[in-house]
């Protein structure tokens, strides 16, 4: 930079002394010229105007570094300054300096606004053949210029636009008589020019020497190139404003140049030299952060890339590293939770293995095979409960859960949960109570997952409080502006209560807190989650104020409308679904019972589904793929069979494929035979495709016989 500075100082100060050379060639006027006239300097008429004080209005152009412009304070500056403040005090004139706005200046506003004077004006044949255009002498004498690209060659019969600013207009006519072809292109200010320029929009500029070279230095401007005109003197002088009418007396304008030419006469060379040097150095183009930031737009751009390329390979290894870590983590939590599924998994199975065995040693002894029995059930219903937590966890973090909203009474429902619960509650030595306060118990909701979270929290509540310990069981409900109704449930114990620490991951997925209380009822930490997940799809909360040694209070909040119109004869009163045996099994004449068609891949689940049907009066085929159910039932007689019970998943044709084809068939039963899908596969997407290829109902494996005797029941 330092460097930079000296060349541009020295580059500066060889261009101020050769201008100044140029000025002490080119006037011809000399102070000791000045002195041989002895008498007074002004005549009375001139003394007479000076004496009068007015000040005379000079309109400068404000763009024309070094010669004239507009300091930061709006004030005349340059040269031209220099000399009108020496002018000043040679004759005793005052000046007000008035800047000239953009675009053409015309005489007709010269004139409407007063102006006396405009400095800076062209000194040339045109303007000293122009009648009643009064001028004076040349102040300055420099040489016209072109500038153009580096690139550009000057060739003076071609046709070129040349980029004219304001207070430039003057040279029109004075280039038009140097070079015919030449078309002109207007613009507010000579940086405008030099932009036009520099785009290609002007193919050149035709303007004063000092005037270019001062904004040549700014580093955008590089490529441009300066070429002289030695043919084309560029004198500059004051103009005194004339009235348009010819014809008008100019006595005044007359004295005035008068006043100025004898000023300037008095004016030495050396004397204007310094003036010059003095507004070339007081005027050097100041290097901006701009034009540093253009100079070195090539490095920073360099400088930009490389610091792009550093953040993105630096993103890609934190990503990476991020990833590492997430990974291990992952494998960690999959690693846990595989952990926690073998241990509980293989628990009940290692029951049920030594339960089978034993049965196997003892059946002629029906006390104990009936004791096994209950105990199988017991750890058949713990393994149904474990896969049913896990595919309600994955179902509700995909979104696939759908909840109903019929009608309920959320009274009925509460006591459904306390008899499913105080045989438990008793056994565990606990103190069980229900209090409830609904004044709205007929609401819009889905029962069962209701019933499921009630239950979940008073299942852990029993786990977890320690015998002699108490669980209450409380409901409220208030109305909310909306008319909505807001259900708040509550579960309380005084049991051993949670940590604070764990009370933060409560509701993650397969996380338990180990204590003394809880060894021996150890889940893999799924209920709380979906129960929390289930909450938020009813557009509720879950959560938990506990402390150690103190017990737990659960709090299920939920909105809901309420149910018009219920009464006790209303269905919907019942509640979830009951599984009762006596409530299922309904006595059906057994010559109304349709005839079944299964069709199930597994040879196993075939026989013993067709076995457990058979045994309740049911008349069953079984076939082992789709195909087969479609060519069994395109054989079959009109009527023959009542219900197809279609596995999903099956070689050859799968369940939908051959519901589809079925219900194709051209007979009168294909369209109203009951087709219910059998499956594993229990997602909302399978049961969506179930029914859009035409089954009538969804049955989940493993099947609960007597859910599908109610189903059978129609």
């Amino acid at each position: 930079m330092k460097n930079m500075k000296k060349k541009r100082f020295t580059m500066w100060l060889a261009r101020a002394a050769a201008l100044a050379m140029i000025v002490l060639c080119a006037l011809p006027v000399t102070v000791a010229q000045a002195r041989e006239d002895s008498g007074p300097l002004f005549t009375e008429e001139e003394q007479a105007l000076i004496n009068s004080g007015e000040p005379l209005k000079v309109g400068f152009v404000c763009d024309r570094r070094p010669v004239s412009f507009q300091d930061d304070s709006g004030e005349l500056a340059g040269i031209s300054r220099h000399l009108f403040d020496r002018i000043a005090e040679i004759s005793g004139l005052h000046f007000e300096y008035v800047p000239l706005p953009g675009g053409d200046i015309t005489y007709q506003y010269l004139l409407e606004e007063g102006y006396d004077l405009v400095t800076s004006v062209e000194y040339n044949k045109e303007n000293q053949a122009a009648k009643g255009i009064l001028i004076s002498d040349p102040y300055l004498s420099s040489r016209k210029v072109i500038v153009a690209k580096e690139s550009f060659s000057f060739d003076p019969n071609a046709e070129m636009t040349v980029a004219i600013s304001t207070g430039s207009q003057t040279i029109r006519k004075v280039i038009n008589g140097q070079y015919p072809n030449f078309q002109f292109k207007d613009y507010s200010s000579m940086e405008d020019c030099l932009d036009a320029v520099n785009r290609g929009e002007a193919d050149l500029l035709i303007q004063n020497q000092y005037v270019v070279e001062y904004w040549l230095y700014k580093p955008i401007y590089n490529n441009l190139k300066v070429i002289p005109i030695m043919e084309m003197d560029d004198q500059l002088c004051f103009s005194a404003v004339t009235p348009l009418d010819k014809g008008a007396p100019l006595d005044r304008q007359e004295r005035i140049i008068s006043i100025i030419n004898k000023s300037i006469a008095q004016i030495s060379d050396r004397e204007l030299a310094g003036y010059v040097v003095a507004s070339t150095f007081e005027n050097m183009y100041e290097y901006t952060i701009s034009d540093f930031l253009y100079q070195y737009r090539f490095t920073f751009l360099l400088l930009g890339i490389a610091f792009i390329v550093i953040c993105v390979l630096a993103y890609t290894a934190m990503r990476a590293h991020i990833n590492s870590i997430r990974n291990r983590a992952d494998a960690k939590a999959k690693g846990d939770f595989l952990s926690a599924m073998s241990h509980e998994i293989r628990t009940p199975l290692n029951g049920l293995i030594s339960l089978n065995y034993l049965m196997t040693q003892n059946t002629d002894d029906r006390k104990k095979m009936s004791g096994y029995l209950r105990q199988s059930s017991s750890l058949e219903q713990y393994l149904l409960s474990l896969v049913n937590n896990i595919l309600d966890m994955s179902k509700l973090q995909d979104g696939k859960v759908d909840l109903e909203e019929k009608p309920l009474d959320l009274k009925l429902l509460l006591q459904t949960s306390e008899f499913m619960m105080r045989d438990g509650m008793k056994e565990a030595g606990l103190d069980f109570q229900l209090l409830e306060n609904l004044p709205h118990a007929g609401i819009l909701g889905d029962a069962n997952r209701i019933l499921q979270i009630v239950v979940n929290l008073l299942d852990n509540a029993r786990k977890y409080t320690q015998k002699g310990g108490r669980v209450t069981l409380q409901a409220e409900q208030s109305e909310d502006p909306d008319g909505r109704i807001l259900t708040t449930i509550q579960v309380a114990d005084n049991g051993r209560g949670i940590s604070e620490e764990f009370q933060k991951q409560l509701f993650l997925p397969f996380t338990q807190e180990r204590n003394t209380v809880s060894q021996g009822n150890q889940g893999i930490g799924l209920g709380l989650p979906v129960c929390s997940l289930l909450a938020e799809r009813m557009g509720g909360t879950l959560s938990v104020e506990s402390r150690l040694d103190e017990g737990s209070t659960f709090t299920f909040c939920f909105p809901t409308k309420a149910a018009e119109g219920m009464d006790e004869n209303d269905p919907a009163r019942s509640g979830p679904d009951s599984r009762d045996a006596k409530t299922s099994e309904k006595s059906v004449p057994k010559k109304s019972r349709p005839r079944i068609l299964i069709a199930e891949d597994n040879e196993l689940n075939g026989e013993i589904l067709a076995e457990l049907l058979k045994e309740e009066g049911y008349e069953v085929l079984h076939v082992e793929d789709g195909k087969k159910a479609l060519d069994t039932f395109a054989a079959s007689a009109i009527g023959e069979y009542g219900v197809i019970l279609m596995d999903l998943l099956m070689p050859v044709m799968n369940g939908y494929e051959s519901t589809r084809a079925i219900r194709a068939l051209h007979r009168p039963d294909a369209k109203t035979v009951k087709i219910f899908a059998n499956t594993a596969n229990t997602f909302q997407e399978d049961r969506n495709k179930a029914f859009e290829s035409g089954m009538d109902d969804f049955i989940e494996k493993p099947v609960n016989i007597r859910e599908l005797l109610k189903k059978l029941d129609f």
